[in-house]
């Protein structure tokens, strides 16, 4: 068959196929519309490649096809918005997407090419390019920033607390609960009045009108005279380093203290002149020197006074079991205990009462404690990643712990199993300098409404930062609760307030509780939530026992609920102690 005559006869076959498929296109219902769009597509795809000047009423069943292509996909974009509540409109969804329409359908083209481009514009009206815009009250205040900066147990943050002291009212915002609580203490030991504020527990104290707390209840719209932040190092990190940024920018304070490393003064420095503020920079060394050991340390030559580090807590339990089999009394550390815990096991190395601890890295983060030697028992961690060496700046804030002003004149650091020359050469080897401060997501984002808000996230951490030292925030933990949460149709404010509560979600034990929370009050409407139960009595259980509690505290404030606060700090007390003695 000759070519004309082949186009001719295919042109004659479509032709003929255009009423059964406008009376199919007539007769099927929504749930079948995406199949008949799909068809019909492809009939107009041969069209085109059919066309010819030579076909008579070509343009007539081409254009009949394409009228007849709308109508099946105006209804299938009915269908959609009626099931997603929305109201796109079919003519604002193809303009300028004609080609992809044919080649991909309404939803394909409404979803990858309508959706994100109205996205992307109502991020730019609603988020600023630059974080600090986000803050308006603190852009209107002239502040000073007072950058305490240098090696592990130098002293800066006591010297920053004193100026705090000072003040008529001020915050001290932590990277740990146990830190915002002994700091708690100790300001309202030296006659300051002081209230406690973390995710777990508000403990207000008459007349106070200073307040110490984790760093994520940082209250931006309370101005405060004087603000202390710890471990501001911590700006960097993927998973918390947005409560620090978003302190550093949005604080309504003239004089802020920034505490931590200083491989953080660069990008410290880039923030604060970038918001129009002023600085001064202190930085720290060591009065009491280290000193490296190079024999390898054996578990007979641990003595009084020595910190083991390991980075799992199944070698912490095992390293301490040892020592208790030997009459060897030890306090032990790792991110599991509880604070109540932790001061306990603490106090009891403090006193003497415990003449060794036994530690994961969670050592290296804010506490001074009087240890004479820290004993590296491996030089590997696992990031949640990957195994791992140590960093430089791992290294010295974990070593930095050896030695205390007024105790020793010396710190000591020394290995188990592996060279200490590794460990010489992590302390000696400057920080890889932090470059890039973690952003999270605003509140604004909930102004968008043209998208689930799990959607929204994801594109959001997408979207590429405009200032070069800012970067997302790794928002996995959060889509993954949205992800649970999206079966129950909650109001996405409601939804915020949910994924931000402070509960491991990679543990199934923690968010199979928050699901039965989440049934609880909105599917069975509960005025309160069901109190957690204890089942079984390992030292495990009564840890993963003590967060359930912690999640029924904080998701009952959250939602504002009515709920047995005395019960959760009895009860958390109980578990302490219990957990105080399986140890």
């Amino acid at each position: 068959m000759k070519k004309d005559q082949r186009v001719k006869h295919e042109f004659n076959y479509l032709k003929k196929q255009y009423p059964r498929f406008k009376q199919q296109a007539a007769e099927t219902k929504n749930s079948k519309l995406w199949h008949i769009e799909a068809v019909i597509r492809n009939k107009i795809k041969d069209l085109r490649a059919l066309q010819s000047a030579s076909l008579e009423d070509y343009r007539q069943i081409y254009d009949g096809y394409v009228e007849l292509l709308e109508d099946v996909s105006v209804r299938l974009l009915s269908h959609y918005n009626k099931i997603n509540k929305t109201e796109y409109e079919f003519k604002k969804i193809v303009g300028g997407n004609f080609r992809a329409y044919l080649n991909s359908g309404i939803i394909s083209v409404l979803v990858t090419n309508h959706i994100p481009k109205i996205v992307a514009e109502e991020f730019g009206r609603l988020l600023p390019d630059n974080p600090k815009d986000e803050y308006p009250l603190a852009r209107k205040m002239k502040r000073k920033f007072f950058l305490h900066l240098g090696e592990t147990n130098t002293g800066k943050t006591y010297n920053a607390l004193q100026r705090l002291k000072q003040s008529k009212n001020g915050v001290y915002l932590a990277p740990l609960r146990i830190l915002a609580l002994e700091n708690f203490e100790r300001l309202n030991k030296d006659d300051v009045p002081c209230n406690l504020l973390t995710g777990e527990e508000e403990v207000r104290v008459e007349g106070a009108r200073h307040s110490s707390c984790t760093v994520e209840k940082a209250n931006i719209q309370e101005f405060y005279e004087v603000a202390v932040i710890d471990e501001i190092q911590m700006t960097g990190d993927s998973q918390r380093g947005d409560a620090w940024t978003r302190a550093i920018l949005g604080l309504c304070c003239p004089e802020i203290h920034l505490c931590g490393a200083l491989n953080a003064k660069e990008q410290l420095v880039r923030m604060i002149t970038d918001c129009g503020d002023e600085f001064e920079i202190k930085e720290y060394s060591r009065l009491v020197p280290l000193q490296t050991q190079g024999a390898h340390v054996k578990f007979s030559d641990v003595r009084k006074g020595d910190a083991l580090v390991a980075f799992s807590k199944r070698k912490v339990l095992s390293y301490s079991a040892y020592f208790s089999e030997r009459g060897i009394k030890n306090s032990v550390i790792y991110g599991d205990l509880p604070p109540e815990v932790r001061r306990l096991q603490y106090d009891a190395f403090i006193s003497g009462e415990n003449h060794v601890l036994v530690s994961t890295d969670a050592i290296g983060m804010g506490v001074n404690l009087p240890i004479r030697r820290i004993i590296f028992t491996e030089i590997k961690k696992f990031d949640g990643e990957e195994f791992r060496y140590l960093t430089s700046q791992e290294t010295k804030q974990i070593a930095g712990r050896a030695g205390r002003i007024g105790i020793y004149d010396v710190g000591y650091v020394a290995c188990m199993e592996d060279d200490i020359s590794f460990i010489e050469s992590r302390l000696e080897v400057p920080d890889n300098e932090i470059e890039k401060a973690v952003v999270g997501p605003s509140e604004a984002i909930l102004s968008i409404g043209i998208l689930p808000l799990k959607e929204k996230l994801a594109l959001w951490s997408t979207r590429e930062e405009a200032l070069t030292y800012y970067r997302k925030k790794d928002v996995r933990d959060y889509i993954l609760v949205l992800d649970k949460l999206r079966p129950y149709n909650l109001p996405e404010t409601i939804e915020w307030r949910l994924m931000m509560l402070p509960f491991d979600v990679n543990s199934e034990a923690l968010l199979n509780q928050f699901i039965c929370f989440v049934e609880e009050c909105f599917t069975l409407k509960a005025e309160k939530l069901s109190k957690p139960e204890l089942t079984a009595y390992s030292l495990s259980n009564y840890e993963e026992y003590y967060q359930k509690v912690n999640l029924y505290y904080s998701f009952s404030k959250s939602i504002n609920l009515d709920f047995d606060e005395q019960w959760v700090y009895e009860i958390r007390k109980q578990v302490s102690d219990e957990i105080n003695r399986l140890l």
